[in-house]
């Protein structure tokens, strides 16, 4: 674990840092807190009450979000078809001999994350997991074609730090495996990638903050193929663009990351959207910022 430095966040559960890419996994406001506001509040589970659903979950890492996601699916009699990737396994080894990560879930959960960790696969009456180990610009390549996803979680390191997973060759492998009513969830509020989403057709919508400010405009991103209005309505949790937003996308900021062989570094790849915004005549971040008196602090662009 020497790439790693454990994390105490702030609602008691723990996280880790990565050395390599100086980031930390989780917020430091609180490891599950993140978890439930970004991606388990806005998949609205009770939808699936006594149904089944088909999940994803890019870029696995310590595991809160599909232990939260299957701590109440289990309580709610739902069947998972589930699928993860992730290139590293030394996390999910860190969260199973970790006491406080343990005390968080149904022993259920833990079964199926040691299976995993393991063998890579459980499967029971309700549940059915595999987990692809590696690089998820290859490994997305062997999920069955004929499997539709209702969630997919895409939580990995910020765009600046692991483009990779951030390209429009990327998004376009992981929307063409969304479900028409299905949600594609992420933490990231960047241009980059909400305009990159809407381009491929799919309506795009900000998680709501708990609290409005200028710091905090957003936690998040949900795009969907075909709207639910119904769903949409009674969904509180996310909401459409705002002005600010919305001319957000109309910034040097809303340039993609690009990796037309799904194989380039990420320095390449940064290097690349750089020299294509330093050429562009769109309107900078800069200018953008002032206008909505916001720092460069408070932005994931």
């Amino acid at each position: 674990m020497s790439e790693f430095k454990e994390v105490l966040t702030k609602d008691g559960t723990i996280s880790l840092r990565s050395l390599v890419f100086h980031e930390n996994f989780h917020s430091l406001e609180g490891a599950l807190k993140e978890t439930e506001i970004k991606f388990i509040n806005p998949s609205d589970l009770k939808r699936f009450k006594d149904k089944s659903l088909n999940v994803l979950d890019i870029c696995f890492g310590l595991g809160y979000n599909s232990a939260s996601l299957f701590n109440t699916l289990i309580r709610q009699n739902s069947f998972v078809n589930w699928y993860a990737l992730e290139i590293d396994k030394k996390p999910l080894e860190y969260s199973l001999g970790n006491k406080l990560f343990q005390k968080l879930w149904h022993p259920k959960v833990l079964k199926i994350f040691k299976s995993l960790s393991q063998n890579s696969t459980y499967k029971d009456q309700s549940f059915e997991c595999h987990i692809l180990w590696g690089d998820a610009r290859e490994r997305i390549k062997n999920i069955p074609e004929n499997i539709k996803f209702d969630l997919i979680y895409l939580d990995g390191f910020s765009p600046q730090k692991c483009p990779q997973i951030w390209t429009i060759e990327f998004l376009a492998e992981v929307t063409r495996k969304l479900n028409p009513n299905g949600y594609l969830i992420t933490y990231s509020s960047s241009a980059a990638i909400r305009k990159v989403l809407r381009n491929f057709g799919l309506s795009i919508f900000s998680i709501n903050p708990i609290l409005t400010s200028k710091k905090l405009w957003s936690n998040g991103t949900i795009a969907i193929k075909k709207i639910d209005e119904k769903g949409f309505h009674s969904n509180l949790h996310f909401k459409k663009l705002s002005p600010m937003e919305e001319e957000h996308l109309l910034t040097k900021a809303s340039i993609p990351y690009r990796d037309p062989t799904l194989s380039a570094k990420a320095k390449d790849i940064i290097e690349t959207r750089a020299k294509e915004q330093l050429f562009s005549n769109l309107k900078t971040s800069k200018k953008w910022r002032g206008k909505w008196g916001m720092t460069k602090s408070t932005l994931n662009s």
